[in-house]
């Protein structure tokens, strides 16, 4: 998992400086804020959600479904794995601060890519590993480094994730959002959410906090 820490970081430092026309041309403007969209899935949206808040120039995250057939789905029809939606995050964030190559970094960096349809203890396609681009420039950096990575030889299996274009959102319900910051003292927080956050704080270190 080091060596492919080592080579995430690498290419982002690689990829840093390039934005493509179409990357400016596709960012929205938010009152005089440039703003822009990711949508991520890596397992559980609860420990998602709590390390992408973490990050200097995001500005929202929020919980869902998406990559389904089945509009405005419930937590539980998700959970059955009969919608073919998976958890994922919904991130809001200022590209002047962070780039979409440093939000791919630290979702490389945060779960295992290796593992089909499953994070730890959680099974089901939907907690699968995807990336759903809003833009082809998002697109080709996430097949880049998937490719990237693969050949690096970092993980001892190949990178499962899927890399699909965004459809639709559907956000999950309220008691979903802000989980970790709302229920601290919950076992999952405590034992699952709270050791990954130091870790993470340990890893990506100035781009860490708010």
């Amino acid at each position: 998992m080091l060596a492919a820490m080592a080579v995430i970081s690498s290419l982002t430092l690689t990829a840093c400086n390039r934005q493509s026309p179409e990357e400016r041309e596709t960012t929205m403007n938010t009152g005089n804020m440039k703003t822009d969209t990711a949508t991520f899935g890596s397992g559980c949206f609860w420990c998602s959600e709590a390390i992408f808040l973490q990050l200097k120039g995001v500005i929202s995250v929020e919980s869902g479904y998406s990559g389904g057939a089945r509009p405005n789905p419930t937590y539980e029809q998700v959970s059955s794995g009969a919608t073919g939606h998976a958890e994922v995050i919904q991130v809001l964030y200022d590209p002047e601060v962070i780039a979409y190559k440093e939000l791919l970094e630290v979702f490389w960096k945060t779960h295992d890519p290796t593992t089909l349809n499953r994070q730890g203890a959680d099974v089901g396609t939907q907690y699968r590993s995807v990336i759903f681009y809003h833009n082809e420039d998002q697109k080709e950096q996430a097949e880049y480094y998937k490719k990237e990575l693969d050949a690096s030889g970092s993980w001892k299996d190949p990178i499962v994730t899927e890399i699909s274009a965004f459809k639709a959102f559907y956000k999950a319900e309220d008691y979903h959002q802000n989980y970790y910051n709302n229920n601290k003292r919950a076992p999952y927080c405590t034992f699952v959410i709270g050791p990954k956050l130091e870790k993470f704080e340990k890893v990506f270190g100035e781009k860490y906090g708010k």
